[in-house]
């Protein structure tokens, strides 16, 4: 079955400011609608990997074959980041608070939300050119941050250098901040906060 673009669980205004409504539109019907588009064409011929779920394609692009391992990289990886961050925003006011279980193991791994935020903006300033900043917890429950370039992404075993699965990610691609704040890539990353879903986080902390 042909992956498809999903829906925004909100209005594309919906994150205003933080997030202006043009630069929504752009992201998803130009940039997110590009890689499923060329995932779909990278997977014609190849019925086995078409019937994989996404978190799958992802995990096991070390093992695809060569002629299509780059183009599933950086296609299904932007397929995926982009699926998950659209569900890791959602409007001011409606996103929750870390949980009082996510936000233990945020102190104990940072120590405090506040060490946290900065901890998680050094990743997403840091990262040279285009990427993410992720948010990951590891199979005992701990908690780490990282940041992959591109459209890699944590689940990408043998790729990312990442460990543990990622509960939040933010794009630090220019496509995903210039039109508001141009080169002010600081900016944005603490706008973003305004933003989290920390409801969606919570949900992925306690089922990883």
């Amino acid at each position: 079955m042909a992956f498809t673009l999903p829906e925004l669980p909100y209005a594309e205004n919906a994150l205003e400011p933080s997030i202006d409504a043009l630069t929504m539109n752009i992201h998803r019907t130009k940039h997110h609608n590009a890689y499923v588009t060329n995932l779909n064409k990278a997977l014609e011929g190849h019925a086995e990997l078409q019937a994989m779920s996404l978190d799958d394609l992802c995990r096991n692009i070390a093992t695809l074959p060569d002629s299509i391992k780059t183009a599933v990289r950086n296609n299904g990886g932007g397929h995926w980041n982009h699926s998950m961050f659209w569900k890791w925003m959602a409007p001011k006011g409606t996103g929750g608070a870390p949980s009082a279980e996510l936000s233990a193991a945020i102190n104990a791994a940072f120590g405090s939300i506040d060490g946290f935020k900065e901890k998680f903006a050094a990743a997403g300033v840091g990262r040279f050119g285009s990427g993410w900043a992720w948010l990951c917890r590891n199979a005992d429950g701990t908690l780490a941050i990282c940041s992959t370039p591109n459209q890699d992404n944590p689940l990408m075993k043998g790729i990312a250098d990442c460990g543990g699965a990622p509960i939040l990610g933010c794009d630090v691609w220019e496509h995903a901040y210039y039109l508001h704040y141009q080169n002010r890539r600081p900016d944005y990353l603490k706008a973003w906060w305004d933003v989290v879903n920390w409801n969606e986080v919570n949900r992925m902390f306690a089922a990883r």
